[in-house]
Parts: structure tokens; sequence; C-alpha cells
């Protein structure tokens, strides 16, 4: 069995995964962006860039289901004038293998190093931290004995504007594409004459520019250009055989309609042992001032100096973000996960949502409401700045009445009423959990403003009061349940309630989850109206454990002819894993219940890479159920192992005290868990992936929809709070690790309130769970709830586990 080895290996103490062999099952991923210019980079060098949004905004193109796969993409392109033989440091385009390769994802960057024919390549891609502009440092040697003659093309394929548009509506589109030489700063500019915002397919026609311009420089001495892409690549060809490379002429184009590109090409000679540094620049900047901005922005990125001071800040500030909590365990995984590839792929998803990705098109969902009161969990350890400012943009989503925008697209303000029943439930639960990092009450005041222009604003806490209300008081049955609507967290269960019957047990637990922690919130502020919350709370356990206990575990909802989804009674779909771990997570199960019904779920549900979502998966369509009916079974909702469940059973098993259950499943978890082949894997084994196919399908051990996975912020918690045991409450820092027993000594450095804990943990009587002694800075502290130091500065903690 070939583990991930055999394609490249984790290098932790340099915080990268190195790919050694280019020929992996699928595109291997990595992000470079600073929060509004976005490059996709794959290590083949494979992927596309966008500004803000990536359907109005998208820069370059890349093709869903090209074949070959992984097309286009960034390329250099290296011509040895001697043979005429071309080659890319990043393997493809060509495919020519170079004598030697590997290409390194890191935080926030990739880098390829290549040598082929005697020339030594290292090309770094990133994005400028103040600037919009994506840079590729190269780093070029003459290893031979012999001069080298060589010319460089420089290329990427343009889409520039909205890509949905691009994709249906091409053939008419690129008429109105503009190319040309900007003859002041010596870059090729491209824009477009017509813009579509915020439209499907629609013959509806606006009258709008693109408002951006896109520029493309090098600091070497330019010799031709290309703005055309068919007189680049030529009849009948492709990215690997591009006419205009063969022939080592670009044409000199300037077009004003037709299918963009943009090409530079570059004579360069090198003695024996010499080098040369250079930068490609690839930038976005607002239309209306470019004449001036741009030849200053591309005078800046010429300087070479700049370009190294730009990629050493692009490492300060990861290093910088990662610093915000850091462990070092018994496991080595784990801490690799949880010191770089958990934080890097959580800063992804909130960052990107689930609209930009290899597995995401960007083209007609925006960014979720749901997934975005989720993803903020893991920038609130690094940057709690970010985190503010995203509340209040999702808290102006909200309708007076307390429902929300199922997604929305943050470069509009237009987005989409999808009706799903849980929306709404997620603003608390963001709210209570950046309030609980920071003790910032004063965003609870901040007057924030509805979809409605004529409602009045309201103080960010009544929007989440509101979001409560409207859930409570309008959307439950008659029995006091959460309705189904149009689909709850697992949305392919989509036409279980569309009759207004349907109920949804997870919801009314995740309705419960939300009264309990703003409960807590307001009864750690004082606030008087703590008391209804809790009484809602209480009148939610009621009814749950009324109606949705099945004996053995809970419920997972019924349809609108009244029959129970998730019930022993049922043939398929008999058990859910979410409803067993939000008995936990909610605080609605009774101990003896909560025990028995994640006991059921280990029992039914286990595989060698975690717990299914359900079994058994349906296996015939029921149209009272819905889509998931019609999922293959073991893959996606219908039986996978899906991570974003599975995280929550993490953090359930933790809850009860199970060190050695939640490290165990955590540990399954993990991409590079060697069970299968990596070649059925298939995907980045660095990052964690949507789903794992279960057993119940041929392909078990296959994976899908890596990095854009709400599962990463999870696991990072799952691992941070409650396996090491540091999480934060509103009183301070909580020290309350569930291990597995063998563990003995542990630490964890974390950021917080202004003040940095170093914390070691010490577990002497081999517990999973125990009292804790603290120490702070040699003192001892009453319980173990470490008080927030407002002055600042380092305080070391000495914890340890008794009985």
């Amino acid at each position: 069995m070939a583990d991930h080895t055999k394609y490249g290996r984790f290098d932790d103490a340099g915080r990268r995964y190195v790919i050694t062999d280019p020929r992996t099952p699928r595109p291997w991923v990595n992000y470079a962006t600073n929060g509004r210019y976005s490059r996709l980079i794959s290590h083949a060098g494979g992927g596309f860039s966008y500004h803000i949004s990536p359907r109005e905004g998208r820069v370059t193109r890349w093709r869903y289901n090209a074949l070959p796969q992984d097309r286009p993409g960034h390329y250099l392109y290296i011509r040895h004038r001697d043979t005429g033989e071309i080659w890319n440091p990043t393997w493809q385009p060509c495919g020519v293998l170079p004598e030697s390769w590997e290409c390194s994802h890191e935080f926030n960057r990739t880098r390829w190093t290549a040598e082929h024919r005697g020339v030594r390549v290292e090309k770094t891609v990133f994005v400028d931290l103040e600037d919009d502009v994506e840079l590729w440092l190269v780093r070029i040697t003459n290893t031979a004995s012999r001069q080298a003659g060589l010319d460089l093309f420089a290329w990427v394929e343009l889409l520039l504007g909205h890509a949905l548009n691009d994709l249906i509506n091409q053939p008419n589109d690129k008429h109105f594409s503009d190319v040309h030489l900007d003859r002041a700063s010596g870059a090729l500019v491209a824009t477009r004459r017509y813009w579509v915002r915020a439209r499907g397919a629609t013959v509806a026609q606006e009258n709008a520019d693109w408002d951006r311009v896109v520029w493309f420089a090098s600091s070497l001495p330019v010799s031709h250009f290309e703005g055309s892409l068919d007189a680049f690549i030529g009849p009948w060809r492709s990215e690997s055989n591009p006419i205009a490379v063969e022939r080592n002429r670009l044409g000199d184009t300037e077009i004003t309609a037709g299918d963009p590109c943009a090409a530079l090409q570059m004579p360069l000679d090198l003695a024996a042992g010499q080098e040369a540094e250079f930068a490609i620049q690839l930038g976005v900047a607002p239309k209306q001032d470019w004449r001036q901005t741009v030849p200053e922005k591309v005078a800046r990125f010429r300087d070479i100096a700049n370009v190294r001071a730009s990629l050493e800040a692009v490492r300060t500030d990861a290093e910088d973000y990662l610093s915000g909590v850091q462990v070092a365990t018994p496991d080595a995984d784990l801490n690799r996960m949880a010191n770089l590839w958990h934080q890097a792929q959580a800063r992804v998803t909130f960052l990107h949502g689930r609209d930009a990705g290899y597995y995401h098109g960007g083209l007609l969902f925006g960014r979720g409401f749901r997934d975005s009161c989720q993803d903020l969990l893991g920038p609130l350890l690094t940057r709690p700045q970010w985190v503010r400012q995203r509340l209040l943009e999702m808290a102006a989503r909200q309708w007076a009445d307390g429902h929300c925008y199922h997604l929305y697209f943050p470069g509009t303000n237009t987005g989409e009423d999808a009706g799903h029943s849980d929306t709404p439930l997620w603003l608390p639960l963001a709210v209570v959990e950046y309030v609980r990092e920071t003790a910032d009450t004063a965003v609870l005041g901040e007057q924030v403003g509805f979809v409605e222009p004529e409602a009045a604003p309201a103080p960010l806490l009544e929007h989440v009061f509101r979001a409560l209300d409207y859930v409570f008081e309008k959307k439950r049955s008659p029995r006091g349940l959460a309705l189904f609507g149009p689909g709850d967290w697992n949305d392919p269960l989509d036409h279980c309630g569309r009759g207004g019957k349907g109920e949804t047990v997870w919801g009314s637990m995740a309705l419960a989850y939300g009264l309990r922690l703003v409960a807590e919130m307001l009864d750690w502020l004082g606030d008087a109206r703590v008391q209804g919350v809790r009484a809602r709370f209480e009148e939610m356990r009621r009814v749950i454990n009324e109606h949705c206990w099945d004996g053995a575990w809970y419920l997972r909802g019924t349809n609108d002819l009244g029959e129970k989804i998730g019930s022993r009674e049922c043939r398929e779909g008999r058990i859910y894993l979410n409803t067993q771990s939000w008995a936990v997570m909610s605080g609605v199960a009774p101990e003896d219940r909560a025990r028995q019904a994640m006991a059921s779920a280990w029992e039914q549900l286990m595989t060698p890479k975690g717990p299914q979502i359900l079994k058994p998966s349906y296996t015939g369509v029921n149209p009272n159920i819905g889509l998931i009916t019609r999922c293959v079974p073991g893959k996606k909702e219908n039986g996978a192992v899906f991570n974003h469940p599975v995280s929550w059973s993490i953090l359930a098993a933790a809850m009860l005290g199970d060190g050695a259950r939640a490290h165990d499943i955590y540990r399954r978890a993990l991409p590079f868990n060697p069970v299968v082949d990596i070649d059925r894997y298939e995907v980045e084994p660095y990052v964690q992936a949507e789903y794992v196919t279960s057993p119940d399908h041929p392909t078990f051990g296959q994976a899908s929809h890596s990095w854009l996975t709400g599962s990463a912020v999870w696991l990072l918690r799952d691992a941070i709070d409650w396996i090491c045991g540091v999480r934060p409450a509103f009183g301070g820092l909580l020290v309350d690790p569930c291990v597995p027993p063998s563990w003995e000594r542990w630490t964890v450095t974390r950021r917080f309130r202004g003040a940095v804990y170093e914390i070691a943990i010490s577990n002497p009587r081999g517990l999973s769970r125990g009292q804790v002694r603290l120490t702070l800075d040699g003192a001892p502290v009453e319980g173990n709830l470490l008080p927030p130091r407002e002055t600042g500065g380092v305080h070391r903690v000495e914890a340890v586990l008794e009985r």
C-alpha cells in the first residue's frame, strides 16, 4: 500500500508540504491571498486568480472538467535556443519532467525548484499583502559549464470580469475584451468594456464597464508581448505546445475583441555558473485612475528588493498568524495539523468560504451565511479584528423579522433567501464565540442595518435575539420542534419539510444550542433577559427528549407525512451521526441518554476513516426525504465519512470525558491516515476533504472536495480546545484537557486578550480527564480558570491533572 510519501513528504521544521513527484492522482493545491486578490495554485502551475469576488472579479480562466485536467494556469515557459526544447519549472503544461523537481506548498505561498538541461529554476508565487498583485519571484541559474541562451515566456489566459457570463456567453462576451501595451509603464494592461453584475443565465443587458484593469509586467527587459489567446496558442493546439513559444516569437498583438491573454517574452543569456533573478507581476487596480496607479505599482515591483521585501512580509505575517496558538503533544501528527495545516485551511475557508476552489466554481453560491459563522472560529484565535468585521457584515444580511440570507455576494450586496431552517441560528454562535474570546462587549451595541433599507438599524445583540426569536416563534411545529422547511445543515434533506410539517431534530438541537450559548453570555453580562432565554432552552430540551428519543439514539426528524427519519424503524437511514453528537453539544441529552446515543453511533457508524454521517446508506430514491436519497450510497451526504459531522462527534466524545475515543477519531479523520492507498484517496494529504467515501461504496477511501470545508476549523478547535484542553471562557482561559491516558505531558502556547500564556500540562496519573491544579507565574490559582492579564506580557502556567 502506497501512502502519501509516494508523491511527497511533510517538512514540519520548514512548515511546508514538499511534492517530489508531480504525477499525483489529482491536482494538489494551495492558496495565496491578501483577502482581496486571491490565487489558487496547483503543484503543476494550474489554477486561477480573482479579485474580491470569484464571480464578478475573475482575473484568469480555469476550466472545470478540462482534459488534460488542471488547465490553464499561470505558466513560465523556458525555451533553449540551441535545441528549441521547451519546458516548465511547474512540469505542466508542457509535461516535460525536469531532471530534478519539487514543489513546496507553504502558508500563503508556493515554491518550485526544478533543474533541466543545465538550468536550475526557483520560482516562488505569492500575493503582496498591501497591493493587489500576484508576484512570481524567479531565480534562474546556469549550472552547466557553457553559456545558456534562453527565451522565457510568462503567460496567463485572462477572463476579466464575470466568470458565469464567460462560461455561458463566451462567444459574445469576448467582443468586449481589451488588451494593450501601456507605453508609460511597459506593462500589458487588460480590461473589459462590458461587465455583467449579479446576473445568471439571462439575456437582460446591462450597460457598465468592468470597473478594474489587470496588468502584467516583468522586471526583465521584454522583447515581445501577446494579447491574443488565438495568436499565442495557435489553431488545434493547447497550452502544452503554443505556436508562439515554439516559433520563439510573440506577435505584439493588442486586441479590442477576442479571447484575451497576457504573454511576455524575455531573452536571457547566462554564462556558466551565472544566475539571474527577476519578478513577474499580475495585478488589479481600479479603472478610474489606473493611468496613475499602475505605472507606480509596476515600478515598485520591478525593483527586486521590493519583491523580496514583499515575500518576507508574507513570511512574517504567516509566522505571526500561526503564533496565536501552538501545541507540543506526544502526537506529532496532531502537532503538525494544529500548528500549521488546520490553521492554514481555516484561514482559507474564512477568506474564501465555499465560493472559489477546485471543487467549487465560485459562480453560483457566493458566501454561505452558515459557513461563515463557523469559519470565523479559526481566525478568531489570531485575527479577532477580521472576525469583528465579518460579524457586522453578516448581521446586515438579516431581515428585520430575524431570518437571514442563506448565501450572499459581498461585492454586490445580493444573495439568496433559501429558507433553510438553521441559517439564522448560526449568528448567535458566531457572536457568542467572538465575545467569549475577546470580551469585546462593545460589539454587541454596534448598530447594524437589515436587508430592508426602510428597517431601522438595531444593536448587534438585537440581531442575535431576532435570529433566535424567528426560529423559536415562527418555525416550530405544534409539538414544539423546529420545522425542516427546504432543508437544514444537511442540505440534501431537502424534501422532508417543504409542506410545512416536517420536523428537524438536529435543527431543534441547534436552536437549543444557540439558546444555551446566548444564556451563558447574558449571565456573564448580568442581563436580566437570561431567564427568558433559559426558559426557552428548557422547553426545547423537554420537547426533544419527549418526542425524539428512539430507544437507543435520537431521531433525525420527521417528514411532511409524519414518517420518522433516523429511526430503528427505518430500513435505510436508520441512524444519523449529527443528532447524537449535537444532543451532547447542545446539552439537551441527560447523561445516560448522551452516553447511550454516542455508544450507538460508535457501534453502528464507525469505519477506519471515522464515523459515517448515516447508516445504512439510501439505495433508492425517496421523494419525501430528498436529494440525499439520489446520491450514490457511500458518497457525499448519503453515508460517506463526512468530516464536518465527524469533527462534532470528536467534540461530543471530549465533552463526555472520553479522551481515548476523541483522540482516536481525530486521528482517523486526518487526511494522511494510511487506511487506503494514496492513489485511491487522491486529494491533498495536508488538508481536510469534505468527505471520504465509506465502505458502502466500492471506492472506499476516495476523498473529494478538499480545502473548502468547515471540518478544518472544527478539527482545529477539537484539538486545541477539547483534547489539549485550553479554551476561552467569558471569565478567562479554561484549562480542561481530555486526552488519551497515555499522554504524560504536553504544552499549549496561546494568545488570549492581549497576553500570551505558555501552559505546560502534566498527567502523572494517566487520566483522560481530571481535576486541574494550576499555578500562574508561580502563584496557585483556584479552580481551572486562568484570569485574563489585561497588562499583556508572557505568563507561564503549570497544570496538573489529578483525580
